[in-house]
């Protein structure tokens, strides 16, 4: 849960963060690749959709094989699986947020090779719920915290941190063929939607203790500044024009005080 690249691309794993306990980094290393191996199979390069799916299909086969503890050389990314076989068994890491990371993979490549939207908000967030809950879910697990209330706001954060990711990167999203603002939505509805998930998660920073409980604090004020700086754009028309905003050294300062007044 590192606030890192403005919120980017797996980058909320604490991997080189200071914040993150050296006897987790391990684990946390094992979850980042393999969802950014995943993530890079479903999104980078020109290969065709039924070939992305192959090889996602292949991936989730390996999963599998993971969890049944096989030996993990016989795999094809075995430097992938090898360290996360290590974590699952250490820290007895649930498989289902591992699968729901891949299901939600899938459904971008299968989505954007149609040129799928979303019809409704109920939609978009059962697709949060597998492409960014479980990241929250597998570090909480890792800190020992797996009561509901807790759950459900990490839930919310996480949702919120990646609907802010969609709004950030619309204009990216939108050229590659990808919508992901539901119909009949507009952008400003879902920034202040985004908001109350990220406040109805907030909490949690006081039930994370030690040093994580400050990283997250990290998290959800970095998001609440991005939101900050994407309602100043006010409601564009031409959603492809739309700059993806950056977060700053003054913006850095502000996260660092709003962090200490939480």
């Amino acid at each position: 849960m590192e606030l890192m690249s403005s919120i980017d691309h797996y980058e909320n794993f604490p991997v080189a963060s200071w914040l993150c306990p050296a006897r987790l980094r391990p684990a946390v290393l094992a979850l980042y690749q393999f969802a950014r191996t995943a993530d890079d199979m479903a999104d980078e390069g020109f290969e065709p959709a039924h070939h992305r799916l192959d090889a996602l299909g292949e991936y989730r086969a390996d999963l599998q094989n993971c969890l049944k503890q096989a030996n993990t050389q016989s795999i094809r990314w075995p430097t992938v699986f090898g360290p996360l076989q290590q974590a699952v068994q250490q820290y007895q890491l649930p498989a289902q947020p591992l699968f729901d990371l891949l299901d939600a993979f899938e459904q971008d490549v299968v989505y954007t090779s149609v040129g799928q939207g979303y019809r409704n908000r109920a939609e978009l967030l059962d697709y949060c719920r597998r492409s960014a809950n479980p990241v929250g879910r597998l570090m909480l697990h890792l800190y020992g915290v797996n009561d509901a209330t807790s759950l459900a706001q990490s839930d919310a954060i996480c949702t919120a941190l990646q609907l802010i990711n969609l709004w950030q990167d619309r204009a990216e999203d939108l050229r590659r063929g990808r919508n992901y603002l539901p119909e009949g939505h507009t952008l400003p509805n879902e920034l202040r939607f985004a908001r109350e998930l990220m406040m109805q998660g907030a909490p949690l920073v006081h039930g994370v203790k030690g040093r994580a409980g400050w990283e997250l604090r990290a998290v959800v004020q970095g998001g609440l500044r991005m939101l900050d700086k994407l309602d100043a754009r006010g409601d564009a028309q031409d959603h492809t024009q739309l700059a993806r905003p950056t977060l700053n050294k003054t913006d850095f300062i502000r996260i660092f005080w709003r962090c200490i007044r939480m």
